[in-house]
């Protein structure tokens, strides 16, 4: 054997299609070189980490989070590197950074920030991802949080319109198409004047349209899946609801199979009950589970952060001054968690919906699945599915109640 080789021992192993006992993952470099079953002799120049009473399942990728632990990825430069370093705490080894409208001066700094954490990977920091926009082209009676005073409408790219409050709306797609590199996700509102036409332009250019922030009805929001949108921001929060006879848009993405949904479970934006019903609609290969955590999160109850430049507190979910929910105070721990224990869900079906799932509807090739090939990008929890080591690339980058290390 080659030097350099780790063997996880002694776990369950959640596999894709199953949940498998005392099984050995072997890694070598940055990749998983095989899963074993059952215990192996070690050489002098393997290192063996024994994880009996522990889980091992994909490291969680989070395609929907603003920030964590008093950092939000616009305040600035090293924003996303701070945010970057702080995830693998919770289980995250990679994640897209999320902005909420702003400027186009801020949105450049992010996607500059992005571009720049993506081409050189800081050891012990989670991977980051082509930024989520949460773009300035959302309807303003479904914003919540989004600063009113910095969303545009599509239809007004040709014209200075929003430039009375700093910037146009040509502004920002400029910044768009200057940084398209490192856009992963845009979420608009195709209801909006244009909002087709820039969801075209958007998927012509490689990006992935979402759908949110919006008052779409239901043939509003199958007119944007036939444009080419292919995923909805969180599922069920700021969108027109589904009754029996009016689907809205949370109908149309929950019946069409091209679409794959955010959910944010915390407990709290959609109750458990809700949760299971678009699981089950959905299937957890369509249903990406995300955070939307924001600066609260990870800071106690009545602390202060901020989000997107304006104050929030840390309660059951954050709050603006005024009592608008701004985003949850979850991290990827406890999504996983809630998943399990709050929606009964199985830690196998859970795992494809923190890490399998998103990877694919991201196109990263060889994340999100424990297999011999596969990254080795790992997330091991204990009894109670709290993180006590992460894995990203291979390397042990948290090691928080670390269990027995043998030679």
């Amino acid at each position: 054997m080659s030097a350099g080789i780790t063997l996880l021992t002694g776990a369950s192993v959640v596999l894709a299609d199953r949940l498998a006992d005392g099984l050995t993952v072997v890694i070598e470099g940055d990749r998983i070189v095989d899963v074993l079953s059952g215990p192996r002799l070690t050489s002098p120049a393997e290192t063996r980490i024994a994880l009996d009473g522990c889980t091992i399942v994909p490291g969680f990728i989070d395609v929907h989070v603003h920030g964590v632990l008093g950092h939000d990825v616009l305040d600035g430069a090293e924003a996303v590197a701070s945010v970057a370093k702080l995830l693998p705490r919770w289980g995250v080894t990679a994640f897209c950074p999320t902005s909420v409208a702003c400027a186009p001066a801020a949105l450049d700094s992010l996607l500059a920030q992005t571009a720049v954490a993506r081409a050189a990977a800081t050891p012990g920091s989670a991977r980051v991802l082509p930024a989520h926009l949460e773009s300035n082209f959302l309807n303003p009676g479904y914003r919540g949080a989004q600063p009113l005073t910095c969303l545009r409408s599509p239809a007004a790219l040709g014209s200075d319109t929003g430039a009375e409050n700093g910037f146009s709306a040509r502004e920002i797609l400029d910044v768009i198409a200057h940084r398209r590199a490192d856009i992963g996700i845009v979420t608009l509102a195709p209801e909006l004047d244009g909002g087709l036409e820039l969801t075209r332009d958007l998927v012509r250019a490689g990006h992935i349209v979402s759908i949110g922030h919006t008052a779409a009805t239901f043939d509003e929001a199958c007119a944007a899946i036939a444009a080419g949108a292919r995923q909805a921001t969180h599922l069920f929060n700021r969108m027109t609801p589904m009754t029996h006879r009016d689907p809205g848009t949370v109908g149309a993405v929950l019946a069409d199979e091209s679409v794959a949904v955010e959910l944010i479970c915390d407990g709290r934006h959609v109750h458990p009950a809700a949760m299971r019903v678009a699981i089950a609609a959905k299937s957890a290969a369509r249903v990406m589970a995300i955070s939307d955590g924001t600066a609260g999160s990870g800071l106690p109850a009545g602390a202060h952060a901020a989000l997107g430049g304006r104050r929030i507190t840390v309660g059951d979910v954050a709050l603006l001054d005024d009592g608008t929910s701004a985003g949850s105070v979850q991290t990827m721990d406890r999504v996983f968690a809630c998943l399990v224990a709050q929606c009964g869900i199985d830690l196998v079906r859970a795992a494809e919906m923190c890490s399998t799932t998103p990877a694919r509807e991201l196109g990263l090739v060889g994340y999100g699945v424990i297999a011999k090939g596969a990254i080795a990008d790992l997330t091991v929890l204990d009894d109670r599915l709290r993180v006590v080591q992460t894995f990203i690339a291979g390397k042990r980058v948290l090691g928080r109640e670390t269990p027995q290390e043998l030679p």
